[in-house]
């Protein structure tokens, strides 16, 4: 017997994802075998199976705690935003087309049937599934067609935990009217309320709770503090709280610019790790100073991209911050970004067919309706990397230009090619890679390389890896919630799921 709950969340960004991630961390603890789905997920940060497959960060970094392989039935629907009104739809892990906002509301339930037997397949290899919702189940425009909230508890028969976020204030209100916005029948899924992103003295809530209870009749299950566990961040609305000033006390300067259409800004959480690395976003031109490193990251819109680069006077900023001395390095999208020309005339990204790169290096891309998506092994100079690509279009190099890896090996099968592009220098560097500065040896030298050039001595101890970093986050997360949630209620709710 499969035993399912669900977190949904009264609006996004109030937690959903880490509590369904530290839930699966505390029933793996428990002896479980549990795994997490999230029926729809919309993000820019992406990841890739040892498959090939494609899939959310969210129910990746819930599966790692989880203790179990990363699964694209964990999240079959991708929904990868290309223009404000548009996205490319990914299903179990491949693109399926590129549909508008109101033509995907038209096909969604084509999906339904193949989402629910996808959620069956896993639920029987499980004792528990963690589902996660989207956004709000009170989205009462879009309820008709829904296979990510209530629509899916109900394919999964699984009970609902309401997350609400308090800092954002209004938080009653928000429990009251989502709960009320519901069908009666939906509204009787709701087993329990959870408080999210508390500060303070949680005593001065009791009163609110136990109103909130009466007039919904759902009890408060807990009351989350606000935490500084760290974990990866799906949405780029995380960047806003990002800083954008260089922690003076470290020694080396790593500005990221921040991109409209970023994705895969998680490639630089290893950074942040370094003992002597500061790192920032950049969003305007005066913003960014000169910094030792320069990232261009992932885009899911080059083309786009660029232009905004040069619309803010971005890309003047980037080019004279490496004339002064910065080291510019492309990731992805940014590699493209970093070459002399684009070119999509099939128009895959955008309607801009031909436009100029910043020149930092002797490349052109070619856009084309192929999507790369390939776990890598590669090696750079003596450095055995690591990383995965997802990606649209080839780069072909110039005379100028020599490749920066040779990939030995795509999802475990051997290979023999190029990847990215280094210029004679070795000032203006590029890769497909993402995840390339999770690999502590050829970060920590080319950190030092850095630091060489400033004069400092090289560090090399390459200092705690981000797989270990994560492990400590994901007990860290579990331990504040069995501390914070009532968990015999949970059980409780777990065993009346069972079926």
């Amino acid at each position: 017997m499969t035993q399912a709950i669900m977190f949904q969340g009264t609006a996004s960004d109030s937690g959903k994802s880490w509590l369904a991630a530290g839930l699966c961390r505390i029933l793996r603890d428990d002896g479980l075998r549990v795994a997490p789905f999230k029926s729809q997920n919309m993000a820019l940060n992406s990841f890739i199976t040892k498959e090939g497959n494609e899939m959310g960060r969210a129910q990746v970094f819930q599966a790692e705690a989880a203790g179990v392989a990363p699964d694209v039935r964990m999240n079959p629907i991708l929904l990868k935003p290309s223009t404000d009104k548009a996205s490319q739809v990914v299903f179990l892990g491949k693109v399926l087309t590129d549909m508008d906002a109101v033509d995907y509301q038209a096909f969604k339930p084509q999906l339904k049937d193949k989402v629910n037997q996808v959620y069956q397949e896993l639920a029987a290899e499980n004792d528990v599934v963690v589902l996660e919702g989207a956004g709000s189940p009170a989205e009462i425009n879009l309820n008709e067609n829904d296979l990510v909230n209530m629509g899916m508890a109900r394919m999964a028969d699984a009970p609902v935990i309401l997350v609400a976020d308090i800092d954002k204030g209004g938080v009653f209100a928000a429990i009251y009217g989502t709960i009320k916005l519901m069908p009666p029948a939906d509204q009787k899924r709701v087993k329990g309320i959870v408080i999210n992103k508390f500060r303070g003295d949680e005593t001065l809530l009791t009163p609110g709770n136990k109103m909130i209870e009466d007039l919904t009749g759902v009890p408060v299950l807990g009351v989350i503090p606000m935490s500084d566990v760290d974990l990866d961040e799906e949405d780029s609305v995380a960047l806003t709280g990002k800083s954008r000033q260089m922690d003076t006390s470290k020694a080396l300067d790593v500005a990221v610019i921040s991109l409209t259409k970023i994705s895969n800004f998680t490639d630089f959480h290893s950074l942040e790790l370094q003992p002597d690395v500061s790192v920032r976003y950049v969003l305007k031109p005066d913003e960014l100073g000169q910094p030792d490193l320069l990232i261009i990251p992932g885009s899911k819109n080059t083309n786009e991209d660029m232009a905004y680069l040069n619309q803010t006077g971005l890309a003047a900023a980037i080019k004279r911050a490496h004339q002064r001395g910065s080291m510019v390095c492309g990731i992805c999208g940014g590699y493209q970004i970093i070459g002399r020309q684009l070119h999509d005339e099939q128009q895959v990204e955008s309607a801009i067919k031909h436009q100029a790169g910043l020149g930092l290096i002797d490349a052109e891309t070619y856009f084309n309706p192929t999507k790369t998506t390939t776990q890598a092994e590669a090696w750079h100079d003596d450095f055995k990397l690591t990383g995965y690509e997802i990606h649209m279009g080839t780069t072909k190099l110039g005379p100028t230009a020599r490749p920066y890896t040779k990939i030995v090996a795509n999802n475990g099968v051997k290979t023999a090619r190029d990847d990215g592009a280094i210029n004679d220098d070795g000032t203006v560097f590029g890769t497909y890679l993402h995840g390339i500065f999770d690999n502590q040896l050829w970060t920590r030298h080319l950190l030092n390389q850095l630091r060489e050039r400033k004069g400092l001595e090289p560090i090399y101890t390459p200092g705690v890896s981000l797989n270990t970093y994560k492990e400590q986050q994901y007990d860290k997360l579990a331990a504040t919630l069995r501390q914070h949630l009532d968990m015999a209620a949970i059980y409780q709710i777990l065993a009346d799921s069972a079926h």
